[in-house]
């Protein structure tokens, strides 16, 4: 019977040769060292896992001297698995000292201290570091330079290992490690992985267009199932102590090739030509160092990689001169069934994972499908229309209003019709209201993708009507700026986090006719569509977007009081498709044509339009109720006295 004691169990290489440890049937026990805060992870891992109930937690740390823990409690261990590294090229080198030099040297002391008749130190092919040409299985200290931390820590890692002699061991050096072959399944954003984004947007291209490309050099590149399955191999055979594997491509793989192989997975143009790299490389070397003389030079190359979502660090990487010799792998492993696939083959699993799992585009999808749509005002008028047509894109729909009883009733005619809806009653004028209201919503839904600010209050009164009634400011303030600002900056971050979202602030065609009467509603408007155009500017990288509605006249409750029933109005199924056209199509301004003949007219002949429309104002009689008693010029004299004031102030 068989005994194991394995650390980096949670990892992605670890979960996986665990899982398979657990399903052999001489195995006793897999002892897996586990932080105490990621022991949760561990449960839920093991609860896939065939042969879970022979899995023993050693709670203990990496870093600590016998790792935390009491060796004699795990005296006779048949083998000790060291896969607890630091596998990031970004690190620092603290963090890689830390977890890959002390960590082994405590991982040999406790396996020492512990009996443990073999070692298997998994490595790298990182402590080739700079060789150029031949590296064999038996190599290890060729005078070979380091380029970074990573590199430099693996060697001295693997440098203690071999020192020792109480403690018989192997050595497992993958190459930079991929998703599985098959399935695609991969856990973090590493390696090509980077390259993967750009290689997506290229595929907007002609699949055959030619493209021409500078010899960029090789790398090398293993999925995880062949790392696990000949580590799992290999562990049980007999081999002298010392003995290395090199789990890599027997030759190396051209960065065209492997461009190449990602293309024809997404679809894109490939490449038919390479060209001489040398002048070119010269000329971005040269570029790259006077772009790093320029105060804050390199901080803006760093940004600009940053958004193109390529670490800094990982560029000198890219490629190697080194070639591994896998000769003495390939042997052993002739006859198990286990073999290497080539890039090409499994390039496609790799690309799709990805696309649907780690790209960092991918909650930028067009449509409504799918979507979280969070919707304020949602309990009538443009609120509830927009609320229907969203959810009959497939959007999930979260209706937001004061009413509850109303909103209600929009969520059942939403259900009822095969839609997906949930109601959260709230004042947006209460500031600890619309915090609940965000952190509910998130609990909840776990994210919301799109924001349709609409929730709104009118007012029709002018401003010498208005001079004692400062809160009417106030109030449509309240309603139609700062409750939606709170309720905007209580979603960023979980956007942000995601690298996606979208806000419409629904506003008003007034903005473009100046509309008398209404200066406490076209400011608080005005207001609103600017943060959402300023905020925009800010948060383009984060993947959130702003769009600012004007809307026309619309026939809802919310105009019955202004005296406007007469006049031409759009439908609120009309101003709902617009709601829907901003969240779909994401432009910064949605107006239509006839607020921007306004505009138009304004930058022409501005003083003719402020005089045309005050004549307007003249003769339109106020709605605000005490107006009602105040005597009324008849039109045509109201207009005859303005034009008589305006034409003796001009001659003055």
């Amino acid at each position: 019977m068989t005994t194991y004691f394995v650390t980096g169990a949670t990892g992605f290489l670890g979960k996986r040769l665990v899982a398979r440890l657990l399903r052999r049937q001489d195995t006793t026990a897999v002892h897996v060292l586990v932080r105490n805060t990621s022991r949760d992870r561990l449960a839920g891992l093991a609860r896939g896992w065939a042969g879970a109930e022979k899995l023993a937690p050693a709670v203990g740390d990496l870093t600590e001297p016998l790792l935390g823990l009491d060796p004699a409690a795990f005296g006779g261990l048949d083998h000790v698995v060291h896969l607890g590294a630091v596998y990031d090229l970004t690190a620092s080198d603290e963090a890689n000292r830390a977890a890959n030099v002390d960590g082994t040297r405590n991982v040999l002391a406790f396996a020492a201290a512990a009996r443990a008749g073999l070692l298997h130190h998994v490595s790298s092919i990182a402590v080739a570091g700079n060789h150029a040409g031949r590296f064999a299985e038996t190599d290890f200290d060729l005078g070979q330079t380091f380029s970074s931390p990573y590199h430099a820590t693996k060697f001295e890692a693997e440098k203690l290992v071999r020192a020792q002699r109480e403690v018989p061991f192997r050595v497992y050096r993958p190459s930079a490690v991929v998703g599985d072959s098959r399935t695609g399944e991969m856990d973090k954003i590493d390696g090509p992985y980077y390259f993967l984004p750009a290689i997506s947007r290229l595929a907007a291209l002609p699949q055959r267009l030619p493209m021409p490309a500078p010899e960029l050099g090789a790398t090398n590149l293993v999925p995880v199932d062949y790392v696990v399955e000949a580590m799992e191999y290999l562990m049980h055979r007999e081999a002298a102590s010392g003995s290395t594997y090199h789990l890599a491509s027997p030759r190396p793989q051209k960065l065209g090739e492997v461009y190449n192989a990602f293309a024809r997975a997404a679809g894109g143009p490939r490449i038919v030509a390479t060209l001489p790299s040398g002048p070119l490389r010269a000329v971005a070397s040269r570029l790259a160092a006077g772009v790093d003389l320029i105060p804050g030079g390199r901080a803006t190359r760093a940004a600009v990689l940053s958004e193109l979502g390529i670490p800094l660090e990982v560029l000198p990487h890219l490629s190697m001169a080194v070639e591994f010799d896998t000769a003495r792998t390939t042997s052993e492993l002739y006859g198990s069934g286990v073999t290497l696939a080539e890039l090409r083959d499994y390039a496609g699993p790799l690309y799709r994972y990805w696309r649907a799992n780690l790209d960092p585009d991918r909650a930028r999808k067009p449509g409504l499908d799918g979507r979280v749509v969070l919707i304020t005002g949602a309990s009538s008028g443009i609120g509830r229309s927009s609320a229907l047509a969203v959810a009959r894109r497939g959007a999930k729909v979260l209706l937001v209003a004061r009413r509850a009883d109303e909103l209600e009733e929009v969520r059942a005619e939403i259900t009822a019709a095969g839609g997906q809806a949930a109601a959260y009653p709230c004042d947006l004028t209460d500031g600890d209201a619309v915090d609940a209201l965000v952190k509910h919503v998130l609990a909840d839904h776990g994210a919301v993708d799109m924001l349709a600010n609409n929730a709104g209050r009118s007012i029709r009164r002018s401003v010498q009507l208005s001079t004692e009634r400062f809160h009417d400011y106030e109030r449509t303030m309240a309603v139609n700026y700062f409750g939606p600002v709170r309720l905007t900056l209580g979603l960023l971050p979980s956007m942000a986090e995601r690298g996606f979202g979208h806000v419409v602030n629904v506003t008003t065609m007034g903005l473009q006719t100046d509309t008398p009467r209404f200066s406490a509603y076209l400011a608080s408007k005005a207001a609103l569509e600017e943060f959402g155009q300023a905020a925009g500017r800010e948060t383009l990288t984060d993947g959130i977007t702003f769009s600012s509605v004007r809307m026309p006249l619309v026939r809802t409750p919310m105009i019955a009081p202004s005296g406007y029933r007469g006049l031409p109005s759009s439908s609120p199924e009309r101003a709902a498709a617009l709601v829907v056209k901003a969240l779909e199509e994401r432009p910064q301004i949605l107006s239509l044509p006839e607020g921007r003949a306004a505009e138009l007219a304004t930058l022409a002949a501005p003083n003719l339009t402020r005089f045309v429309v005050h004549l307007a104002y003249r003769v339109m009689p106020e709605s605000a109720p005490e107006a009602k008693h105040l005597p009324r010029e008849p039109a045509v004299a109201s207009v005859a006295r303005t034009l008589t004031r305006l034409l003796w102030r001009r001659r003055a």
